[in-house]
């Protein structure tokens, strides 16, 4: 498992395999458990860094491109530090690459929060409005567990829990996520919520 300075010496081992490679600069964006615990907001641990995306900047306009796949380089790069590391090879990966597809939060752009590994790596990590978002999100669908935890630890107002919970419906409108969704907010003391979606 990684803690925060376990985290960091990875990323910037990363940034120097990088550079050892020659490598074009990378900008990558990480949201999850990673996240949460370098931007201070955790103090647990976790056994990954999720990237959802990578940013571009076109014209002066950043934007978000899908992370699949990674560069060539760069996943060169994560297998070499997990080796040198002891770490598992998949510490960096892409899981949850399908929140692009339905969209993302309103203003997600604006609320990154950007840390430089060195010169060639360069990580924007997902600010808690939008870790909110996700953990309302992923908690429907695994249940009580970290997710659920995390979101706790978020401390999310009424306004905040509710606007999460209208986005996840927007990335799963079925019935069933939807009752779940209601079911779980009414556990965890946001019965007002429940009733309005």
């Amino acid at each position: 498992m990684l803690n925060k300075q376990k985290l960091e010496e990875a990323l910037n081992l990363l940034n120097n395999r990088l550079e050892l490679a020659k490598a074009s600069p990378v900008h990558i964006i990480a949201c999850g458990g990673s996240a949460l615990i370098i931007t201070g907001i955790v103090g647990r641990t976790t056994k990954d860094i999720d990237v959802l995306g990578i940013m571009k900047t076109f014209e002066g306009k950043k934007e978000i491109l899908k992370p699949e796949p990674l560069p060539e380089v760069l996943q060169k790069s994560i297998l070499e530090v997990a080796d040198t590391l002891g770490i598992d090879k998949n510490w960096l990966n892409t899981g949850p690459k399908d929140l692009l597809k339905y969209g993302l939060p309103e203003g997600f752009l604006e609320r990154l929060e950007k840390r430089e590994y060195g010169r060639l790596l360069t990580v924007y990590f997902a600010g808690r409005i939008d870790q909110i978002y996700f953990k309302v999100y992923a908690a429907v669908d695994s249940g009580p567990g970290r997710h659920v935890d995390d979101l706790l630890l978020l401390q999310p107002t009424v306004d905040e829990i509710e606007k999460a919970a209208k986005w996840a419906m927007t990335h799963d409108p079925s019935e069933p996520f939807r009752n779940t969704l209601k079911e779980m907010l009414r556990v965890l003391k946001y019965e007002s919520v429940a009733e309005r979606i």
